[in-house]
């Protein structure tokens, strides 16, 4: 099992105010462990990151609406995600949950009411609900107008983005499609989110740094994300990722990373898109 390297202590802050009602489209909260134990089925061991660590972080960036992503280390089990929406407040949090094909319509129905809005799947770290069960949940969630968000490897987009077009729901695409920047923006997987996202069918979140070939500071995302603002800017959200979990030899700093969203986009109307308007739309907020 991987042990991971803590959240950072300090969030330095941006160099540029982040407007009203923005929102973190992607984070994690692990633990309280004693409250919230990980799924043995996990495959790497973060440490603890709590809600008053998150909201420290949240205060540095400014950021007043915020979304739950239920990771892969606590499986099908949402407590954790749950819990943390209900102490953030349901007028700003939402929830995106991993759950079984076969979940029962009180259960969807009680996840709902907690501020559930989309189901996760995890090509990556596993854990959770196969890719084959796609097709079968869309139609179970499409009632309650919730998205389907995926997360894969680049390679695997070419196959998978033609039955992502053709779901019943809307679909969202994690860390802008796991396409490695070395491939470069012509990549078969980087073109296949370009059109999935280009044809109004996807949404894709701006969490670049882990699509990085080179490291820090992350210069190599800048035409991948201006690529995909191109393509699809009523589509593109932004997450911080924190606390980036599954690393083990470094850590991105938040206040960086919203400084690169700025970079991308830099004018005052297309920062408010990504930031407000989006996840406003998406998310029902």
């Amino acid at each position: 099992m991987r042990p991971c390297l803590p959240p950072l202590d300090v969030t330095p802050k941006p160099s540029w105010k982040a407007p009203p009602l923005s929102c973190d489209c992607h984070f994690h909260i692990f633990g309280p462990y004693d409250a919230f134990p990980l799924d043995a089925g996990r495959h790497y061991d973060p440490q603890a990151a709590l809600i008053p660590q998150y909201l420290r972080v949240a205060g540095a960036l400014g950021i007043e609406r915020m979304v739950i992503v239920q990771p892969s280390v606590y499986g099908t089990d949402n407590r954790c995600s749950l819990d943390a929406a209900a102490q953030f407040g349901l007028d700003r949090a939402r929830v995106v949950a991993v759950v079984d094909s076969d979940i029962d319509e009180s259960t969807l129905r009680a996840l709902h009411a907690a501020g559930t809005r989309g189901v996760r799947f995890n090509a990556v770290s596993g854990n959770g609900t196969p890719l084959e069960g796609l097709e079968a949940l869309a139609r179970r969630i499409a009632p309650l107008g919730w998205h389907l968000q995926v997360y894969a490897e680049g390679w695997q987009l070419p196959d998978l983005a033609p039955r992502l077009a053709a779901l019943p729901v809307e679909v969202v695409i994690d860390h802008m499609g796991g396409v490695r920047t070395a491939e470069g923006v012509d990549a078969p997987g980087f073109q296949a989110l370009l059109r999935l996202v280009g044809s109004g069918r996807a949404w894709v979140k701006l969490c670049g740094y882990r699509i990085s070939s080179a490291g820090p500071p992350f210069a190599d995302v800048a035409p991948f994300a201006r690529a995909l603002l191109d393509a699809a800017p009523e589509h593109c959200l932004w997450g911080t990722d924190w606390p980036h979990p599954s690393l083990t030899s470094w850590m991105p700093e938040d206040g960086a990373l919203l400084d690169l969203l700025g970079a991308w986009a830099p004018g005052e109307a297309e920062r408010r898109r990504v930031l407000v308007d989006n996840p406003a739309r998406l998310y029902g907020f």
